[in-house]
C-alpha cells in the first residue's frame, strides 16, 4: 500500500500540505495537471440497508491544470463495492496489455466520470470529469486527463483509492 500516491513524485512523498490520506494523481506528461481525492468521511447518520457490506462515503474531488481549477464536494462513493472507482482502476491495471476503445466509470449520481483509453507504450489516459448533477438545470463541467503507466502505477493508484475510501470515518 502507498499511503500517498503521486504519479509525478516517485518517492510518494506528501506534497503541498496534503493530508497523508489524500490521493493525488499527476499526469506523467505534465505534472501541473492532476486530480486530488480528499476529505473522505463516512456519515454515521446515513445507513443504507441493502448495502450491508458497504459503507457510504462522501469525498471531495479537485482537478487542476494550467489556468484551471475545479472542485466538487460531497461526491458519493461506497466501500467494499466491486463497482466503485477502485474496482474500475483495478480492472484497468489487470488489463495492462491493452484494450480497444474507451472504458468508462461514473458515480451513481454521475457527477464524477472517469474515462480510460489505452495508448501506445503501455500508457493509460484517464479523463476525470466533474459535472455536478445536484444543482439543477444550470451547472458546469470540467475535466482533466492524466496519463499513467498501465502496470504498477495504475495498480498502486487502485490500491490507494481503495485505502482512501475504506479509511473514511475510521
Amino acid at each position: 500500500m502507498h499511503p500517498h500516491f503521486d504519479a509525478a513524485n516517485e518517492a510518494n512523498e506528501p506534497t503541498e500540505s496534503s493530508d497523508p490520506n489524500d490521493v493525488i494523481v499527476r499526469c506523467n506528461d505534465d505534472p501541473s495537471t492532476g486530480i486530488r481525492l480528499r476529505g473522505a468521511v463516512s456519515p454515521d447518520d446515513e445507513v443504507v440497508a441493502h448495502y450491508t457490506a458497504s459503507r457510504l462515503v462522501h469525498y471531495t474531488v479537485e482537478i487542476n491544470a494550467p489556468g484551471m481549477a475545479a472542485r466538487l464536494d460531497r461526491v458519493v462513493g461506497w466501500t467494499g463495492e466491486a463497482t466503485e472507482i477502485d474496482g474500475f482502476l483495478t480492472d484497468l491495471a489487470r488489463d495492462f496489455g491493452g484494450w480497444d476503445g474507451e472504458r468508462r466509470w461514473h458515480t451513481d449520481d454521475r457527477d464524477l466520470t472517469v474515462t480510460a483509453v489505452f495508448r501506445s507504450g503501455g500508457r493509460i489516459a484517464l479523463t476525470w470529469e466533474l459535472r455536478p448533477r445536484r444543482i439543477g438545470a444550470c451547472g458546469w463541467a470540467a475535466s482533466v486527463t492524466t496519463v499513467l503507466e498501465a502496470g504498477e502505477q495504475l495498480a498502486a493508484l487502485a490500491a490507494d483509492v481503495r485505502h482512501f475510501l475504506s479509511a473514511a470515518g475510521g
